[in-house]
């Protein structure tokens, strides 16, 4: 059926209110009111506001913020808790560990300068900063096609309001409307579903290693009586997961903030081995180690979140433009794992972009090409230096594992500056590192004791997540018969496990089993379109300001 659709038409559109999206926006705007002219911008972000959506550590590194905002201190940028003190620990089991001499510790993770900050609250500022430059911005609208005419992306469709689990229209059925562009700039973040069809439609990943992905898990607590620091960082890696070199591999953080808070997470790499490992369980039980248990005993979790981050760094980088339009920031996978931070790469992404199409545009390009001035100027920048001196961090720490890839990463940055003579690939992707469940060790995790650790259903709770209950479940399987007659038997159907918020399961047994998708509980994190080993699970963004709602994340 025919669905007749409101046009809009600006010179560049963004998808996602992210710091790239947010960075090229207020770029853009910045760009034309240095010379005198109008360049028309509209960001979309799906999320029920701008920040809804955001999720990270973070420690935060200002060197974009500083470019983009010099006076970003008089502004009000919510920059508040300052680093004061930097520890790493490499724990070795559920009791013991090492502290790290400074000495020891690879350059890139030093946080002299940096700031302890909620991302989301940073992006909600930046809205701020861009809508009283005049870009539009329209939350709780989700990008669900990208408009390709001819082989040259013209914009995208927002996606449809008010259609029913079984693809009817309900009562308040309401069609989404396109969105056309000179430009088109993709910020959805990590494994964005665009940006994905993007990368296929135009064939931008050939000759870069394939991706690579983390999942962050991430809870914010009211310290106990006694025990905040602000300014405290505290890295990790190790127990839980494994040190040698073994095929599980990722870390942990514990950040001392202001208002008395800590923030807490783990990252667990995604080309982890073992089918009965389960991200959130690993985390649950990390928290009750001593050296992170000294600082949450006693206190209170105030939420609870999870994303995906992309982390293939320099070497999995694909091409950035194509016709009419580009990747920036995760989508492009600008991170720095060396550093642990994509917030401040992810924003010079987005303002390198931004300058480029504003002098397109201001020139009197008509769009519709590759323009080839941004990447020109990505190679001529700090950003590309930074991410080639990272090339190698990734990669080592998944060839040798946290102890022997460490020491490796030492040397390179701190003896080398991160220029070493050898590139080192990790060219299988994430998907195909699983083993099979017969091949794997059972993992048996202790039940929460609801002081220091928890389930699954009250952490969902704790993210504000919600969806329009009658909507199209939109975790698409390509085929409904693999997770039971192929994942099941093989891998213990790791769904279960890998998603970090029970939005699946296997019901019954034997010739009575069943999967069950409980789309509800979805917080956009994406594991699952990343570990599926069958690829046969594809998310797609639900209804506009679907998912989590985070507060501070």
């Amino acid at each position: 059926m025919s669905i007749e659709r409101d046009v809009m038409e600006y010179d560049v559109v963004i998808v996602g209110g992210g710091p790239s999206g947010l960075g090229a926006a207020i770029r853009l705007k910045q760009k034309a009111a240095e010379a005198g002219k109008e360049i028309s911008v509209c960001l979309v972000e799906k999320g029920s506001e701008v920040g809804a959506h955001i999720l990270s550590g973070a420690v935060y590194e200002p060197r974009a913020l500083n470019e983009l905002f010099p006076n970003w201190k008089e502004l009000g940028a919510p920059l508040k808790t300052a680093v004061q003190r930097d520890e790493l620990h490499m724990l070795t089991s559920e009791t013991a560990g090492i502290k790290l001499p400074n000495l020891f510790v690879p350059k890139t993770m030093h946080n002299e300068g940096n700031y302890i900050i909620s991302l989301g609250n940073l992006c909600r500022w930046l809205e701020e900063q861009a809508v009283a430059a005049g870009v539009e911005i329209y939350p709780g609208f989700a990008a669900q096609e990208v408009l390709i005419e001819e082989g040259v992306v013209k914009g995208i469709q927002v996606g449809d309001m008010g259609i029913d689990r079984d693809g009817s229209h309900k009562p308040d059925f309401a069609p989404g409307i396109e969105l056309r562009a000179k430009y088109t700039l993709f910020a959805e973040g990590c494994r964005g579903h665009l940006g994905k069809r993007l990368l296929k439609q135009f064939k931008l990943d050939e000759g870069a290693d394939p991706q690579h992905y983390g999942i962050g898990i991430k809870e914010i607590w009211e310290a106990p009586a006694g025990k905040h620091q602000p300014g405290l960082v505290v890295h990790g890696a190790g127990w839980p997961l494994d040190v040698m070199g073994t095929g599980n591999t990722g870390g942990w953080f514990l950040y001392h903030t202001d208002n008395n808070q800590i923030l807490v997470g783990l990252i667990v790499d995604l080309s982890y081995s073992n089918a009965y490992l389960s991200p959130f369980d690993e985390f649950q039980r990390l928290k009750h180690h001593p050296v992170l248990k000294q600082y949450l005993e006693g206190g209170k979790r105030l939420s609870y979140g999870a994303r995906a981050i992309t982390k293939g760094g320099f070497n999995s980088l694909p091409k950035m433009v194509f016709p009419g339009g580009a990747l920036i920031g995760c989508d492009l996978g600008t991170m720095n794992f060396s550093k642990i931070k994509g917030s401040h790469t992810a924003m010079k992404s987005g303002m390198i972009a931004g300058e480029a199409y504003a002098d397109a545009l201001q020139g009197g390009n008509a769009g519709g090409d590759a323009l080839q001035a941004f990447p020109e100027a990505f190679k001529s920048s700090w950003l590309h230096d930074e991410l080639y001196r990272s090339r190698n961090f990734g990669p080592a720490i998944h060839k040798f594992g946290a102890l022997f890839g460490g020491i490796f990463n030492y040397i390179d940055q701190n003896w080398f500056g991160g220029k070493i003579p050898v590139t080192l690939h990790d060219t299988t992707p994430d998907y195909a590192t699983l083993k099979l469940a017969k091949d794997s060790t059972r993992i048996v995790y202790p039940k929460p004791d609801n002081k220091l650790s928890f389930d699954k259903a009250s952490s969902v709770f704790m993210s504000s997540t919600n969806h329009e209950e009658h909507q199209p479940v939109h975790l698409k399987l390509t085929d409904a018969s693999i997770p039971i007659t192929r994942n099941l038997p093989l891998y213990a159907e790791p769904a279960q496990r890998y998603c970090p918020v029970g939005v699946y399961e296997v019901l019954g047994e034997g010739a009575n089993a069943r999967f069950q998708i409980n789309a509800q509980n979805c917080v956009h994190c994406k594991t699952c379109d990343i570990k599926d080993p069958s690829q046969n699970i594809t998310w797609v963004a639900p209804e506009g300001s679907g998912g989590p709602n985070y507060a501070g994340m």
